[in-house]
């Protein structure tokens, strides 16, 4: 498919160029993808600290959301009046949201090499003091996105916005108990409007999920608080998630709140950073960084920051 390109660019790289209003096929949006793995690993290498293995897992899903997904204007207002709005509730991947931010127009992508840096606009989990594109929540706290998605989606009512709140959380997120208070809310009141994605890869920074607190089943849980659930199995997978997704906001409007429950490998594109929870929150040394680079050779033009 050949893409026309006009003067109202939002993402730069060598062989892809988007604005908001043009829709890059799947070869594309999978070089960016590995564009922004590499972003990733060098970020956290370079401050020896933050946390690649969950940033990992969720690019496909934050490259296809952002890239294809949601209804996005041009620039970026705090209101996010006429577009929809999405806010990440586990901030430490804080990481691949920079990189996707940075890489489809919010800010230069070459501020990505002040992440976790003093007086850096790009802290470890993102704030919105500093003003920085795209941040609209600061959320270093776990199992607070959801609140704070559940009141921008009534927000959106009130003001007849006819558009869509999405959010992310780590399914270890969900062993915090304000997560469920904001589950049983946002059912009772009817936001039809919100879709929150949970991220399944079975995880969390002391080991597997199910051995430092079993969940059970957490579709049953959300089906038992009343939301329309579904899952995409194949999570790192961009036509999986487009697919998925698509579905998700066929459902919404129905007066259910929908979720997603999205099957991901933390660290994925990295073979020794997957099927561990080991590089939850911790950098690669040089010669790691290597490897790890050798393995996401992007293709679509090197367009490192």
């Amino acid at each position: 498919m050949e893409i026309s390109i006009n003067q109202n660019i939002c993402l730069s790289l060598p062989s892809l160029i988007f604005n908001t209003q043009m829709k890059p096929n799947t070869q594309q949006l999978n070089d960016l993808t590995i564009q922004v793995r590499r972003d990733i690993l060098r970020m956290v290498h370079a401050v020896n600290s933050g946390h690649p293995g969950g940033s990992l897992g969720c690019t496909e899903f934050l490259v296809a959301l952002y890239q294809n997904i949601m209804e996005r204007k041009e620039g970026f207002e705090m209101d996010g009046i006429g577009e929809d709005i999405f806010f990440l509730s586990n901030g430490h991947i804080s990481p691949v949201f920079y990189s996707v931010l940075a890489r489809t127009g919010y800010f230069p992508v070459s501020e990505l090499s002040t992440f976790r840096l003093i007086n850096s606009r790009l802290q470890g989990h993102p704030t919105t003091h500093d003003g920085l594109p795209g941040i609209r929540m600061a959320s270093g706290s776990l199992g607070q996105g959801l609140s704070v998605g559940i009141g921008a989606a009534q927000a959106k009512k009130l003001n007849g916005d006819k558009h869509i709140i999405y959010t992310l959380h780590g399914d270890g997120e969900l062993q915090e108990g304000q997560n469920w208070e904001a589950i049983m809310y946002a059912s009772a009141k009817n936001v039809d409007n919100l879709i929150a994605t949970i991220d399944l890869n079975g995880k969390q920074i002391d080991g597997p999920t199910d051995e430092v607190l079993a969940m059970g089943s957490i579709r049953a849980k959300f089906e038992a608080f009343d939301w329309d659930v579904l899952e995409i199995e194949k999570g790192n997978d961009i036509e999986a998630i487009i697919a998925g997704m698509n579905d998700a906001k066929s459902r919404t409007g129905k007066g259910k709140p929908v979720c997603v429950l999205l099957h991901t490998e933390m660290g994925n594109g990295v073979d020794f950073m997957m099927n561990t929870h080991a590089w939850h929150g911790k950098a690669p040394n040089d010669t790691q960084l290597e490897i790890a680079l050798a393995q996401n050779y992007n293709v679509g033009g090197n367009s490192d920051y």
